[in-house]
């Protein structure tokens, strides 16, 4: 019977369980990749298979979860040979029970050999050729490349059926910063996606609790594939405990969702949690039960106030003050000059976290103890470097507690060298798939919104490519820029084309040249730094004192140049100077 007649019907599609996780489970298997062994045994998966049909699923997924990710990685040879074994030993065994095939490919890299989209369709078009007409993206954490696969494979092939499957934490956000609604709302946008669900992530209970979020009116069918649970970590390897009675009780509620038609497993789930979900629905056959999300009124929590993003709303101009943090625990020095840079008419005390990958003092920290003590507005970066999603939304928790409600997000610095060896940086994400993250945390966690700010380079090279991923940045939910320092013709000009490329709020970044040595330095050793031939010469001769009062008529000159073009200033404090750029603010 054709799959969309069969859905038409009102018929539930059951779907087999997790490959992988079962395929791992079986002794001297436990970190074997399950698609090589389509070619080295073959045997035992054509096992798994059968045991899965055995238990009553109608659906069966090529073990070819993992090509996507070879092609995107260039290793083409290997994938396409996991593929294709993959694609005829699920159709071997599929044949004798007269069940579909879905060609199963897992989430494609960005940045790799090829594009997620190309990465996409060319296992795509191996699969046809191998016979396979009905599709599962799955485990996606944004739609990259999504559309663009969909596309190709409709034009290759219209009969085609494509299911594409989302995958969200207990928090409903995806690991790529994207809130599940919105992805859910993206794919059945596409007209050439058929069906959009979710799977992975989490156990049924919270993808059910998040489902019961959506609204949800059953007008086009839905899959549901979670986790049998969640997992234990022993010996470097997940194993989960939840048993196929509890996931077939919780399958059951799921199923009662409006438009819940097709149903399976994710990580964990073997053919005894399909055995057992099929009967607990012939047992306690779902009512269809519409759920209402929570209306904004039940939910909304007043918000606090945010002084510093109020005062750029109104179109008033503001002055940020960069201040590096200590490197050992003496903090007096530190709180003195973010008191002189208050005092002066500092709006905002913005604080590196680690900068060029060297450890100092928490960033996020010590923006606390400035919002509690000093009553001033901090700014403290946050790197994609040292920390996962987890980590971060656990440090953005801590911070709203606190008051602070303003981040500047920054890939971050890599690790010096020399440490490496020792210390690994993370680089999970970058800050746009970060800023996308904290975004969608605004709308689901937290009662007053981050302002997420992020860095402008306008002495880039080629800012042709600085002003498309800023463009990215907005789209992600970034409010406003930080620039590099303004302190040559060309970075003027860069921010002039900035200000008309974007929409958000600008603070163009002031740094005085304090010597002729250090703009010699910063022009040949600091990344992102531009000086300018005019400005280095006249620092030539200069002693100590007449190289700061040069610094003070520089910057402030510059700061009028910059003026047409920003919402405020961005004063970065060169060698702890603090009584440098207090006069420069009393230039300015």
């Amino acid at each position: 019977m054709d799959i969309r007649e069969y859905l038409k019907s009102g018929s539930r599609l059951i779907f087999d369980g997790a490959m992988a996780t079962y395929y791992n489970s079986i002794p001297g298997r436990e970190q074997v990749r399950s698609d090589t062994a389509n070619v080295a045994h073959p045997e035992e998966i054509l096992g798994i298979h059968r045991g899965y049909l055995e238990a009553g699923a109608q659906a069966l997924k090529t073990n070819t979860y993992g090509a996507s990710e070879d092609f995107a990685s260039g290793r083409m040879e290997d994938g396409e040979a996991y593929l294709r074994a993959g694609c005829r030993l699920a159709l071997e065994a599929a044949a004798p029970f007269d069940a579909w095939v879905f060609g199963d490919l897992g989430p494609a890299p960005q940045g790799g050999f090829l594009t997620p989209a190309a990465s996409y369709c060319h296992a795509i078009d191996i699969m046809l050729e191998e016979g396979v007409r009905h599709f599962l993206l799955e485990t996606l954490g944004s739609d990259d490349g999504i559309p663009e696969a969909a596309r190709h494979l409709k034009e290759k092939c219209p009969e085609a059926f494509l299911i594409t499957s989302f995958t969200v934490g207990y928090d409903g956000v995806s690991r790529d910063g994207i809130l599940g609604k919105e992805l859910y709302q993206r794919g059945c946008a596409v007209e050439e996606i058929d069906v959009v669900g979710f799977n992975c992530g989490s156990g049924p209970h919270h993808l059910l609790e998040f489902l019961r979020t959506l609204d949800l009116d059953g007008s086009r069918p839905m899959s549901v594939m979670p986790n049998a649970g969640n997992p234990t970590i022993i010996g470097h390897q997940a194993v989960y405990h939840g048993t196929p009675e509890y996931f077939a009780g919780k399958m059951q509620q799921i199923a009662a969702l409006p438009g819940v038609q097709i149903v399976g497993g994710c990580c964990g789930t073997t053919p005894e949690h399909i055995r057992e979900m099929i009967a607990e629905l012939k047992r306690n056959p779902p009512v269809s039960v519409r759920v209402t999300p929570r209306s904004e009124t039940e939910t909304q929590r007043k918000a606090e106030p945010n002084p510093f993003w109020e005062k750029l709303e109104r179109g008033e101009r503001v002055v940020a003050v960069e201040l590096d943090p200590p490197v050992d625990d003496e903090v007096g020095f530190f709180l003195d000059g973010v008191r002189t840079l208050k005092n002066a008419g500092a709006d905002i005390v913005t604080i590196a976290d680690c900068p060029i990958g060297r450890p100092r003092a928490d960033s996020s920290i010590l923006a606390a103890k400035v919002r509690r003590e000093l009553d001033i507005e901090p700014l403290p970066h946050m790197t994609c470097r040292d920390r996962n999603l987890n980590a971060t939304k656990a440090l953005l928790l801590g911070l709203t507690i606190e008051g602070v409600h303003n981040v500047l997000l920054v890939t971050g610095d890599p690790i010096p060298s020399e440490n490496r060896d020792e210390v690994k940086s993370v680089f999970n994400f970058n800050s746009r798939k970060l800023a996308r993250f904290v975004t969608g945390l605004n709308e689901t966690t937290f009662r007053t919104p981050f302002r997420v700010f992020a860095a402008l380079n306008v002495n880039a090279r080629n800012f042709d490519i600085q002003l498309r991923m800023a463009q990215e940045k907005e789209e992600a939910g970034v409010s406003g820029f930080l620039t590099q320092p303004v302190l040559s013709p060309e970075g003027l000009e860069n921010l002039r084309r900035a200000r008309e490329t974007l929409s958000g709020k600008l603070l163009g970044g002031i740094f005085p040249v304090v010597s002729h040595r250090n703009a010699l330095f910063l022009n040949n050793e600091i990344a992102g730094m531009r000086v300018s031939q005019q400005i280095i010469d006249r620092y030539a001769g200069k002693d100590r004192d007449e190289a700061e009062a040069l610094a003070v008529e520089i910057s402030a000159a510059i700061a009028e140049q910059i003026r047409p073009y920003t919402d405020g200033l961005y004063l970065m404090t060169p060698f702890k100077r603090v009584s440098l750029i207090e006069k420069i603010m009393k230039a300015i």
